[in-house]
């Protein structure tokens, strides 16, 4: 019998939303034992490149196959191949989580199948992103002018910063094209998304100034400021500055009120990423680190990251929507619209056509976490990573390498680069954690990132006895 329904024939389209009935309810039993019993997965899979690849048939099967047997494969080839990236151990590059909210909305997301091009198309994947990421920017302490669309991944908010900075600088290059000469300053612990969405939208690496940190890896003003003197005077347009709070290796947060006032003196399109960093705007104790971000032209922050979201969702806010929009909107007939002012249209602030339903799952989270969960899962691991750095702090063969504003923590071995890579390719062998590693000041340095839902004070302390042990191992 083929797996194909006919959708005249009600007895056949009966029998296809029964097997999936069926299906999904084993699916969801197999997630919550997973959620439940995470720990006993290996946070890292075993195996070499290519193992998955020659386990399953080199070719598509001719005949329809059964949900069992297709889960069947999912429990047996596929899962022991998956890094775990929802697994309380995984502290490596930012944690993150999928929480049940997020899960759900997910699966409701998946079987509506909805794409909000234009208003028409979906009336609610336009409206609900306005209010989910209206209740986001209050958050943030934005200002209510700030316009808010999700994209995917933070690459791609910055890329739209990036755009939005050519047509701020230069509004004829929509038609005439871009020219050199526009240029992007951004600190040396940018993120690589910066150079390489410069890359992308035309202004080219060569372009793309790198701002010396100081001690605590924070952007220097005045050295940007000499920067942008210097390229103006050599005939070129300073375009863009891109500040950071909370940088991809250290976690430094770079001065956003005195790139604000540069920003401001010579015109610049400001963008501050705040991707991993972002919610912890909520909390009174770190307002502090977000002084001035309501000055910046565009912000993105990623509640995939720190938020308890699954992938993806970048949140992407601007208070020039209009410069947004001027740089992106074309409407052929064919994509015609509602005229009504109150009809928001998608498509006209983004490279992509399509627009994905992603805004459910953050309004599903924000609902049933809401303000004070959500704050005290923050504080939580920002504690345990306190606990991480004095356990670093107190033992001598170690040293930290960076404050610790949030909740990641940068520390090393005392020894040589080739010891920390080996002490922490032995903290991946144990199967119960998996940390990442950086470069800070010209040497290699570790970091535990906590952001986990899952993630307790056990096993941030698990990872300590792992390391412990491994740096007399090595």
């Amino acid at each position: 019998m083929s797996n194909l329904p006919d959708p005249q024939d009600a007895a056949s389209w009966s029998r296809y939303v029964e097997d999936f009935r069926q299906s999904a309810h084993a699916s969801v039993d197999w997630i919550a034992e997973y959620l439940k019993n995470i720990r006993e997965v290996p946070v890292l899979p075993k195996g070499k490149p290519g193992d998955l690849v020659d386990a399953l048939p080199k070719h598509a099967p001719v005949a329809g196959e059964s949900f069992d047997r297709i889960l069947e494969d999912f429990r047996t080839q596929v899962f022991p191949a998956v890094t775990q990236w929802n697994h309380p151990g995984f502290m490596a590059y930012f944690g993150t989580s999928a929480s049940t909210p997020g899960i759900l909305a997910e699966l409701l997301i998946a079987a509506m199948n909805t794409n909000g091009l234009h208003w028409d198309t979906s009336p609610a994947v336009a409206e609900l992103e306005q209010v989910a990421m209206g209740w986001y920017r209050e958050w943030l302490t934005l200002p209510e002018e700030f316009f808010g669309i999700i994209y995917d991944t933070a690459s791609t908010s910055t890329m739209h910063a990036m755009i939005c900075a050519r047509e701020y600088a230069m509004p004829e290059s929509r038609e005439e094209g871009y020219r050199a000469g526009l240029v992007v300053y951004t600190s040396e612990q940018a993120h690589s998304s910066v150079e390489k969405g410069a890359m992308a939208v035309g202004f080219g690496q060569k372009f793309v100034r790198k701002v010396p940190t100081d001690a605590e890896f924070r952007m220097r003003t005045d050295v940007l400021r000499q920067m942008i003197e210097t390229d103006i005077k050599a005939g070129l347009r300073p375009a863009c500055i891109v500040a950071t709070i909370g940088t991809t290796s250290s976690t430094s947060v770079d001065p956003v009120a005195e790139c604000a006032a540069l920003a401001e003196e010579f015109n610049l399109w400001l963008h501050v990423d705040c991707a991993y960093a972002g919610p912890t705007a909520i909390l009174p104790e770190c307002v502090h680190y977000f002084k001035g971000i309501e000055r910046a032209h565009s912000v993105v922050t990623n509640p995939h990251k720190w938020l308890m979201t699954p992938m993806d969702l970048s949140a992407f806010f601007t208070r020039k929507p209009e410069v947004l929009r001027q740089a992106l909107s074309l409407v052929p007939e064919y994509l015609r619209s509602s005229e009504d002012p109150r009809a928001v249209h998608l498509m006209d602030y983004g490279v992509p056509l399509g627009h994905r339903f992603r805004s459910l799952k953050l309004w599903f989270i924000l609902r049933y976490f809401g303000r004070d969960g959500i704050a005290e899962f923050l504080r939580r691991h920002m504690q345990l990573a306190q606990k991480f750095a004095a356990w670093v702090d107190a033992d001598a063969r170690f040293e930290r390498v960076a404050p610790v504003p949030f909740s990641t923590v940068c520390f090393r071995l005392k020894g040589t680069d080739d010891q920390n890579k080996a002490m922490l390719a032995k903290v991946a062998e144990s199967g119960t954690t998996f940390l990442s590693h950086t470069e800070l000041n010209g040497k290699i340095v570790a970091r535990i990132a906590i952001g986990n839902l899952a993630t307790s004070e056990e096993d941030v302390a698990l990872a300590w006895k792992l390391l412990q042990k491994a740096a007399e191992e090595v």
